[in-house]
């Protein structure tokens, strides 16, 4: 019982609704396992995507950082040295759970690098259910 209230949670569909599509919908197969999950649980509902391209963009910012540091063979430590903090805040950046980036830190940061922050702006789209949700952002850096 327990098994079949979470499937509905997570969206799930019954069986008898699963029946009622095959004869209606073309199917398409794929091995791909986001594509199967995010089809199953994501697709279709506009909070859980806009929830997604939110944790993409911070996924992207920390693995940025990361990739710059690690590039040029510096260390947390002395990467926070350069811009006036500490190693530990490095850490924070770089961690995908953090939301608090600030635009005069990562500028500090591309500088030591030789680079600029660069920010777009990108269109809403429409998700199939009608409402508005955030493409995936472009975050340049």
């Amino acid at each position: 019982m327990a098994s079949t209230v979470l499937k509905r949670k997570l969206g799930r569909p019954s069986k008898r609704q699963t029946a009622a599509n095959r004869a209606t919908v073309k199917k398409t197969t794929t091995t791909d396992a986001v594509a199967i999950l995010h089809k199953r649980y994501v697709e279709g509902r506009p909070e859980l995507e806009e929830y997604l391209v939110e944790e993409r963009e911070r996924i992207l910012i920390g693995s940025r950082i990361y990739d710059l540091r690690t590039k040029a063979g510096m260390t947390q430590a002395a990467l926070a040295k350069k811009i006036g903090t500490t190693a530990s805040a490095i850490c924070r950046l770089e961690d995908a759970d953090y939301e608090g980036h600030s635009l005069p830190t990562l500028r500090k940061i591309a500088a030591v690098f030789g680079m600029r922050v660069e920010l777009n702006f990108v269109p809403l789209k429409k998700s199939k259910t009608g409402r508005k949700t955030t493409t995936k952002s472009k975050a340049k850096s």
